[in-house]
C-alpha cells in the first residue's frame, strides 16, 4: 500500500461513519448509503494520489457521494417514486460546501444511525457486525477475525441486516418512550463497541483511534441527556470519560503502545477523570445495583485514583471483576479477573485461572489469552514458555503496533534466559 493509499485509508476510517450517517438521512436506505460512500472512496483513490489530498477531505467525500446520489435518483426516478420525490424535494441538488453539515446535523445523524442499526428486528450478532462495519469502519475480513468466523458468514450477515432494515422501513430517528427503553441495552453495547475499537484497534497500523473514541463519548453524553434516569448510560459515559483521560500516555510519539502500568499518570487528563467520577456518582445515586458498564467504570476509577501504579487497589479491582463476572459472565471478563488476582495476590494465582481458560473454545484465536499467560510466566521466571506465548500472541493479532510490542516482549524473554 502506497503512502497516499495509507493516508486515504486513515481518512476513510475517520470520516466513513459520518458520511454513511448523513447519506442515510438523505436516501433513507443504509445499504444504499454505504454503497454511495464506497463509490466516493473509489473516486478518491483514483484522484487524490495525483491531485493531492483536499484541505477538507470529509466535505469532499460527502459532496462526491451526494452527486452520485443525485445521478442514481435521476436514473431510478421512473422506477421508484420515493426516490423521485426525494430528488426533487431534498437539498441533494445543492452544491454548497458540506462542512456545516458535517459539523452539525451529521453528529445527530450518527445517534440516529445507531438506533436504526439497533432495531430489535435484527439479531444481536447482526447488530454488532453492522455496527463494526458502518460506525467503526472495519472491513468484513477484520470483523470475521474478531468474531472468529468465516468472512463469507459475516458478509452475508451484514447484507441480510441492511436488507432487513430497508424492507421493514425502519425509521431513521431516535425513538421515544418504551421504544427508546427497549433499544437502550443494544445502543449502549454499540457505543461501547465503538469506543473499544478506538481505544484498542482491531487491525491497522495504529494501536488507538482517538477520534472514534471521541465520537463514541460525544454520543454517550447526548444519550445521557436523553435518558437521565438510566444508570447504565451514566456508567458507560463514566467508563469512556476515565478511559479517554489516558490517551496522551497510551502511545509514544512514534505510535508505540505504552502499557497501563508504565504510563505517566501525571499526564492523565484530570478534567476527564473528574467528569467520569461525577458520571459514576450520578449512576450510583439512581439507587440501582451497578450494571456491567458502571462496574467497569468503577474499575477504571481505581486506576484513576492511584497516583502511582504501585498504589493501585488491586484487591478491590479483583472484587469488582468478580462482581462483573456475575452480571456479565464471559471468558474475557474472567481473563481480566485473572490479571487482577495476579496483581493482588501473585502471578501463580492468576496463572491458575488462565490455564483453565486455555480450554475455552471462544478464546482459541484471542491474542490476549497467550499475551496474559506470557506475562504471568515471565513474572514467574519461566522465560522459555513465556517467549512461546508472546510469539503465539503476535501471530494472532491483526494490529501491527501490538504485534511489534508482543515480539519485543518475546525478545526480552530470550535476553532474560541468558542472564
Amino acid at each position: 500500500m502506497s503512502k497516499a493509499e495509507r493516508t486515504i485509508d486513515a481518512i476513510w476510517r475517520i470520516e466513513s461513519a459520518k458520511l454513511i450517517a448523513g447519506l442515510t438521512r438523505m436516501v433513507r436506505d443504509v445499504g444504499l448509503a454505504e454503497d454511495l460512500a464506497q463509490d466516493a472512496l473509489v473516486i478518491a483513490l483514483e484522484r487524490w494520489p495525483e491531485s493531492g489530498i483536499p484541505d477538507k477531505p470529509g466535505a469532499w467525500l460527502m459532496t462526491t457521494a451526494k452527486r452520485r446520489a443525485i445521478d442514481l435518483l435521476r436514473r431510478n426516478k421512473l422506477r421508484d417514486q420515493k426516490y423521485e420525490e426525494l430528488a426533487y424535494h431534498s437539498d441533494l441538488y445543492t452544491e454548497e460546501d458540506m462542512d456545516s453539515s458535517l459539523d452539525g446535523e451529521i453528529g445527530d445523524d450518527l445517534l440516529r444511525l445507531i438506533f436504526m442499526t439497533c432495531h430489535p428486528i435484527l439479531s444481536q450478532e447482526a447488530r454488532v457486525a453492522l455496527t463494526l462495519r458502518l460506525l467503526c469502519g472495519l472491513t468484513t475480513d477484520e470483523i470475521a477475525h474478531a468474531f472468529l468466523a468465516a468472512e463469507s458468514t459475516i458478509a452475508q450477515r451484514i447484507v441480510r441486516a441492511k436488507r432487513t432494515l430497508n424492507s421493514a422501513k425502519v425509521p431513521f430517528e431516535v425513538p421515544v418512550g418504551e421504544e427508546l427503553n427497549d433499544r437502550m441495552s443494544a445502543v449502549l453495547e454499540v457505543i461501547y463497541l465503538m469506543f473499544n475499537e478506538g481505544y484498542s484497534a482491531t487491525a491497522g497500523e495504529n494501536w488507538i483511534r482517538p477520534l472514534l473514541c471521541q465520537e463514541a463519548l460525544r454520543i454517550g453524553r447526548v444519550l445521557a441527556e436523553i435518558a437521565p434516569a438510566e444508570p447504565e448510560v451514566h456508567g458507560l459515559v463514566a467508563l469512556m470519560e476515565i478511559q479517554s483521560s489516558r490517551f496522551k500516555t497510551r502511545v509514544t510519539r512514534t505510535g508505540e503502545p505504552v502499557l497501563l502500568m508504565d504510563q505517566n499518570r501525571a499526564l492523565w487528563d484530570q478534567l476527564l477523570i473528574h467528569r467520569g467520577l461525577a458520571a459514576l456518582e450520578r449512576s450510583q445515586k439512581l439507587g440501582q445495583p451497578y450494571g456491567p458498564y458502571a462496574l467497569q467504570a468503577a474499575i477504571s476509577a481505581c486506576h484513576a485514583k492511584a497516583p502511582e501504579a504501585s498504589e493501585t487497589d488491586w484487591p478491590r479491582i479483583a472484587a469488582l471483576y468478580e462482581a462483573l463476572s456475575r452480571v456479565l459472565p464471559s471468558p474475557v471478563v474472567e481473563l481480566n479477573r485473572a490479571v487482577a488476582i495476579a496483581m493482588a495476590f501473585g502471578p501463580a494465582f492468576g496463572l491458575q485461572i488462565v490455564d483453565e481458560l486455555n480450554a475455552e473454545p471462544s478464546l482459541k484465536g484471542y491474542h490476549l489469552l497467550p499475551s496474559v499467560r506470557g506475562d504471568l510466566l515471565y513474572k514467574l521466571n519461566r522465560f522459555n514458555e513465556a517467549q512461546e506465548e508472546f510469539n503465539h500472541a503476535a501471530s494472532l493479532t491483526r494490529n501491527e503496533r501490538e504485534r511489534e510490542l508482543l515480539l519485543k516482549r518475546a525478545a526480552e524473554c530470550a535476553v532474560s534466559k541468558k542472564e
